[in-house]
C-alpha cells in the first residue's frame, strides 16, 4: 500500500446519509490518506470539519422531509436525476486526478460508476440494513408493483440510458442489485435476516464520532433520578402532541426527562415545564444516551445504532420510511417497545417506558448486543476494512 493513497468518497446529499460516515472519513484523514468527497454545496459544512478536500455542487434532492413523493419511482428519481447531473464535473475532476478507491453511498450513484471508469474498487457505504439473500422473493409484491408503475419504468429506462452511455452494458435493476463491495454502517443486530446476508459484507456500525463521544457540555442530573432521553431526530421532530404527553405522563414521577424538541416546536408551546424536565432544541445525544435508562425515539438507524451502543431500551414511535422496520426489529430483539403514533397519550407512553426499564430480560440483551458491537465495529474497524481494499 503506497504512502499516501487517494480516497473519494461520493457522498448523498442528505444529513440522515452523511452522518453515518463521517467518524470513518475523519479517521481515513487521521490515518494520513487523501480523501476528497463529494457533497452537495448546501451540506458541505457538515464534512468540511473531517479534513477531507470538498468537492461540491449544486444539489437536486429535497431538503427535509418536504418534497419527496409517496411514489417509491418517483422517490428513487432525484438521486439519478443528481447523479446524471453530476457525473461530468466528477469526469472533470476526477480524470487528472485518479482515485485509488471510491467509497459511494446507496445514493451517490455515481460512484460504482466511476469505479468501472478508472478501473479501481468502489465501496458502498451503507447507512441502512442491506439486501439479503431471497430479498427479491420476500420483497417481490412490491418490487414487481415498481418495476411496472410508470415512474418505476421512467426510473429504469433513464437510468439503463446512463449506463449505456458509460459503457455499460448491465441493466440498471441488476447493476443496483448487489453490490461487489459493501460496508454496512450499522450494527448485524438491526440487520433483518442477518444469517442470510452474504459473509462478505462487513458490519462496522455505528461508527461514532470522537467528538460527539467526548462532549461534555450536559451532565446528568445531581439528584440520581433515572434519565428519560425524548429525540425524534433532526427532520421528524414536529411532534407537539407526543412532547404534550410526555410532559402530562412524567409530571411528578422519579423520571428526570431530557426532551430535544428540534426546530419546528417552539418550547414555549409546551406551556409549564414541570420539575424534573429539561427542555431543549437539540441536546448532545450520546451524552444523554450514556447516562440515559431509556430513550423514546422516532427510530431512525442512527438513534437505533447509538441506543444499541450505549445499551439503553427504547419506546420507538415511527413516523415514517425505514423507521417502521427498524421499531419492529428493536421489539424483535425484546430491546424496544413499539408504540403506534395513533395510540401515544400520557398513560400509554408512560406504562411503555416503565415497562421496557423494568426488563431484565431486555437490560440482559441489551448488554450481549453492545459488548459484541463494540468488540467487532465501530471508527476503527471500519477504516481496517476500507483499507484492507488498498491492499
Amino acid at each position: 500500500m503506497r504512502d499516501r493513497v487517494h480516497i473519494a468518497v461520493i457522498g448523498c446529499t442528505a444529513p440522515s446519509h452523511i452522518y453515518p460516515s463521517l467518524a470513518l472519513i475523519r479517521e481515513l484523514v487521521a490515518r494520513g490518506h487523501r480523501v476528497s468527497y463529494v457533497v452537495g454545496e448546501n451540506l458541505a459544512g457538515l464534512v468540511e470539519p473531517t479534513g477531507a478536500e470538498l468537492v461540491t455542487h449544486p444539489s437536486l434532492l429535497p431538503t427535509g422531509e418536504d418534497g419527496w413523493s409517496d411514489d417509491p419511482g418517483e422517490a428513487m428519481r432525484p438521486f439519478l436525476d443528481e447523479a446524471i447531473a453530476v457525473f461530468p464535473r466528477l469526469v472533470d475532476r476526477y480524470d487528472d486526478d485518479r482515485p485509488d478507491l471510491l467509497l459511494y453511498d446507496i445514493g451517490g450513484l455515481a460512484g460504482p460508476v466511476l469505479g468501472r471508469r478508472y478501473g479501481v474498487p468502489a465501496l458502498q457505504l451503507s447507512p441502512t440494513y442491506v439486501a439479503w439473500e431471497g430479498y427479491e422473493d420476500d420483497m417481490a409484491e412490491f418490487i414487481t408493483a415498481l418495476r411496472a408503475s410508470d415512474s418505476g419504468r421512467s426510473y429504469h429506462a433513464a437510468f439503463t440510458g446512463w449506463l449505456r452511455e458509460n459503457g455499460i452494458a448491465t441493466d440498471a435493476w441488476d447493476w443496483l442489485g448487489r453490490p461487489e463491495h459493501r460496508l454496512a454502517l450499522v450494527p448485524r443486530a438491526m440487520q433483518p435476516n442477518a444469517e442470510k446476508v452474504a459473509p462478505d459484507v462487513r458490519f462496522v456500525g455505528p461508527c461514532l464520532d470522537p467528538g460527539r463521544l467526548a462532549d461534555r457540555s450536559w451532565t446528568p442530573p445531581a439528584d440520581g433520578r433515572r434519565v428519560l432521553l425524548v429525540s425524534f431526530g433532526t427532520a421528524f421532530n414536529d411532534q407537539l402532541d407526543i412532547y404534550r404527553a410526555c410532559l402530562a405522563g412524567f409530571a411528578g414521577s422519579d423520571w428526570h426527562v431530557v426532551m430535544a424538541v428540534g426546530q419546528h416546536v417552539d418550547p414555549a408551546d409546551l406551556g409549564t415545564i414541570p420539575d424534573g424536565f429539561e427542555v431543549h432544541r437539540f441536546v448532545p445525544q450520546l451524552a444523554v444516551l450514556e447516562a440515559a435508562s431509556a430513550f423514546v425515539t422516532h427510530a431512525g438507524m442512527g438513534g437505533c445504532a447509538e441506543a444499541l451502543w450505549f445499551g439503553v431500551p427504547t419506546v420507538a414511535i415511527p413516523q415514517a420510511v425505514d423507521q417502521f422496520g427498524n421499531a419492529g426489529r428493536l421489539a424483535e430483539l425484546g430491546v424496544g417497545r413499539h408504540l403506534p403514533a395513533e395510540e401515544v397519550t400520557a398513560e400509554s407512553l408512560r406504562g411503555s417506558v416503565e415497562a421496557i426499564a423494568a426488563s431484565a430480560e431486555a437490560a440482559k440483551r441489551l448488554a450481549e448486543i453492545r459488548d459484541d458491537i463494540r468488540a467487532t465495529a465501530g471508527t476503527g474497524p471500519a477504516a481496517d476494512a476500507v483499507e484492507s481494499y488498498l491492499r
